[in-house]
């Protein structure tokens, strides 16, 4: 996986690309995530619309994300969902959890 950094305004957009599956994954995006909060930034839009593969432990690397940004007083949204990736999320019942947009500016707006 790979993962591009932008700052908009003052939302962090994090572009994932590649498998998000465990192992190095969880690293990378846990690590990115502390600098973010360390950096003093509140909230992040991941946008998975590069991401092909989301498994099990993919979606435990989202939610730890999303929790290390609720006890830092902040919030992790996502954007570009697919298909397959939305039905695991309503299967799981996480569509309940996350904030999810397709559009960009909608999830850009929402953050105020």
């Amino acid at each position: 996986m790979k993962i591009d950094k932008q700052t908009k305004n003052d939302v962090v957009i994090l572009r994932l690309s590649g498998d998000l599956t465990g192992g190095p994954d969880a690293t990378l995006f846990h690590d990115t995530i502390k600098q973010i909060i360390a950096d003093g930034h509140k909230k992040v839009l991941a946008d998975l619309g590069r991401v092909m593969i989301v498994n099990s432990t993919g979606l435990g690397i989202l939610i730890a994300g999303l929790t290390s940004m609720k006890n830092a007083g902040g919030i992790l949204k996502l954007l570009n969902v697919s298909k397959r990736v939305e039905s695991l999320l309503m299967v799981t019942k996480l569509i309940l959890i996350f904030d999810v947009f397709e559009n960009e500016n909608e999830a850009m707006a929402s953050f105020s």
